[in-house]
């Protein structure tokens, strides 16, 4: 009998998704598995008829691994159990997604998704008595259990570049640059790529900051002779204040944006630098996959379908001390992993004279 994996994306895409699946299919055909995409998450299963296809080894040439985004397409609006119809009843079709599951004959399903997605999932497979593994993707690194996880470097790697490019025009025009980056509410992309790209400040939720104490890092620079400042904000920072910076979009989705907006004229005001701020955006989501993201993805998938080859389920693989382990999914969930303010990370940024603000 054919064995069956069903594999769907969930959440926010990033880079490797499509080297996660890459290795699922590679690693399910040595061992007898047939994969079964299923496209737009969950809400591929609600449609009539199904929107799913089978993934076999010569879909995945070199080019498909070198990605962003996923192939199989994805959502971060369309809960099954709060499933918004189009005349706008809310309804649970949680029973829909399970019953097209166990219709396709799928006998276990990988999740790669994050947090919330795996709160779902999870609930999906233990309402239905379905077998599940989930891998770890977000680019703003917050699961707890894993060291890493699919995304991450890539996102880190496009914030240093965008620093990178600011440097030289912040100093032909003698301006303080302010880049903002994304990362909710942790602000792992913001401490990494500052310290990679030679921030002066790095603005992060877990330490809170002062417009004087963004000013006095930034008059030390200009007292030691140097024309130009690089600050880098996480989305999710505060006003000095404590109030959110938020965007509401089409529709009346609220989102994390407009603190660089809001920083930008007040350290104008505070230093006597002229000030520019760029919006990174959706640009740190998409673009082709580091080479630690595509070994990450690749070693990742192939632990997972050894877990399903086990009937260990229930899990997510993880990373940690340059191995894939097998976690319970309830406790990468349970907590979000924000940065330590007294952690390693923070000290050397402290250690290197860069101003958290504070």
């Amino acid at each position: 009998m054919t064995k069956t994996i069903g594999i769907l994306t969930s959440g926010g895409d990033c880079a490797g998704l499509n080297a996660v699946m890459r290795a699922v299919v590679h690693r399910g055909a040595l061992l007898g598995w047939k994969v079964i995409g299923i496209e737009n998450g969950t809400a591929g299963l609600l449609e009539s008829p199904y929107k799913v296809r089978e993934l076999v080894p010569d879909d995945f040439d070199g080019f498909i691994m070198r990605r962003g985004g996923t192939i199989l397409g994805t959502t971060n609006s369309r809960n099954p159990f709060k499933y918004e119809m189009d005349d706008g009843e809310v309804r649970n079709r949680s029973d829909e997604v399970i019953a097209a599951l166990k219709e396709l004959g799928i006998e276990a399903f990988i999740g790669i998704g994050g947090d919330g997605s795996f709160d779902i999932l999870s609930r999906l497979a233990k309402q239905g008595g379905i077998n599940m593994v989930g891998v770890p993707k977000t680019i703003d690194n917050d699961l707890a259990m894993t060291d890493v996880s699919v995304g991450f470097d890539t996102a880190v790697g496009i914030a240093t570049e965008a620093l990178d490019r600011l440097q030289p025009t912040a100093a032909s025009h003698d301006r303080a640059m302010i880049l903002e980056v994304m990362g909710r509410d942790a602000g792992h992309i913001a401490l990494n790529a500052g310290i990679a790209g030679g921030a002066d400040v790095i603005l992060i939720p877990e330490i809170p900051y002062s417009i004087e104490g963004i000013a006095a890092k930034i008059q030390q620079v200009k007292e030691s002779g140097r024309n130009f400042a690089l600050v880098i904000v996480s989305e999710a920072v505060k006003g000095p204040g404590g109030e959110k910076r938020e965007v509401v979009y089409h529709g009346g989705e609220t989102r994390y944006g407009g603190i660089g907006e809001y920083l930008g004229p007040k350290i104008a005001e505070a230093t006597g630098f002229e000030t520019r701020v760029t919006v990174l955006g959706h640009v740190q989501r998409g673009g082709n996959p580091t080479h630690n993201d595509r070994l990450l993805a690749q070693g990742l998938g192939v632990k997972a379908v050894d877990l399903i080859e086990a009937g260990e389920f229930g899990k997510m693989v993880a990373w940690q001390n340059r191995e894939a382990v097998a976690v319970p999914i309830e406790e990468a969930i349970k907590e979000c992993r924000v940065v330590r303010p007294d952690g390693f990370l923070a000290h050397t940024a402290r250690s290197l004279g860069i101003s958290f603000g504070d």
